[in-house]
């Protein structure tokens, strides 16, 4: 079974198709094609509340192209999930109808709740028996969760995220509302290591050196942090070799995971490099396969 997942989000979108193979009633996703395009929708809905015209006829191509791509692998089920900047655009339904009637492919928006639902599907996979605190943080919000012996206890999505941050379009009464949510919850359910997702903490994870599997510690995410922001924009393009849309907002995000991490007093966090795609891609699997196969990995 080919599936594919096209994740809309604030700062990029992303198409992966994935086989899914079955091996003696165990599932794994193998990945045959991965695209990450910096649609940057963000940038147009926190600063003026819409998006523009011109780039919603560059989001249509992309459309277009990610629809081509899924016609020529042959793929069997597909997912469109769009996340906090479409949420937040006046214009919105009308882009998603223009997509619908050009292209006949549906978009579905969905809210905090269902994006951590869907990423919680892979996240689990990676948790012993401590106590831990998810931080999730996209380009326009960011979604705390608590798991206890491996299951989800506690939730909530905040309007923050690295464009946002970056733009100024956060407030200190909504940081005040993440600290206070963030200390309560860690006190309560004694949090004693963080998981992180996203793209930038991917990055910083890969920049510190560190192994999969192993954690990163939060002075390495400080001091990679610090590294980055001593040098130009220009010399993060050129010597760190980040792309575009990475180097402006990995600063903004770092401090969002950071400050999360003081707030809970956790030293260490697990970097699984997984995220809204691959729950998107568990969840089709479930959805359209006759057999309730044990998914495995992810390759």
């Amino acid at each position: 079974m080919k599936l594919a997942a096209i994740d809309i989000g604030s700062n990029a979108a992303r198409c992966q198709i994935s086989t899914a193979l079955n091996q003696n009633g165990k599932v794994i996703f193998k990945r045959l094609e991965y695209i990450r395009y910096p649609m940057r929708l963000g940038d147009d809905v926190f600063s003026q509340g819409y998006i523009s015209e011109k780039k919603v006829q560059k989001f249509i191509k992309l459309m277009h192209a990610f629809k081509l791509l899924l016609e020529v692998h042959e793929v069997d089920h597909y997912m469109i999930c769009a996340t906090s900047a479409m949420r937040s655009s006046r214009n919105a339904p009308e882009v998603l109808q223009q997509v619908q009637d050009t292209l006949g492919m549906e978009i579905q928006v969905i809210d905090g709740d269902t994006e951590a639902d869907l990423v919680n599907r892979v996240i689990v996979s990676f948790l012993d028996e401590r106590n831990y605190l998810h931080i999730d943080v996209g380009g326009g919000s960011t979604e705390f969760n608590i798991y206890v012996n491996r299951e989800k206890v506690a939730c909530q999505s905040f309007e923050q995220g690295s464009i946002r941050h970056m733009q100024g379009r956060d407030s200190k009464v909504l940081w005040d509302s993440m600290r206070r949510w963030t200390e309560e919850n860690a006190r309560k359910f004694n949090l004693t290591r963080a998981i992180g997702t996203g793209g930038n903490i991917n990055k910083i994870f890969e920049m510190a050196g560190k192994t999969t599997g192993k954690p990163i510690f939060r002075k390495q995410i400080e001091e990679v942090s610090a590294r980055i922001a001593a040098m130009s924009m220009e010399q993060r393009l050129t010597e760190l070799l980040l792309n575009p849309d990475r180097a402006d907002v990995i600063l903004p995000a770092a401090e969002i995971y950071l400050s999360a991490m003081k707030w809970a007093r956790l030293e260490s966090m697990l970097v699984p490099n997984v995220g809204l795609k691959d729950g998107m891609l568990h969840a089709l699997y479930e959805r359209n396969h006759p057999d309730r196969f044990t998914i495995s990995s992810i390759n």
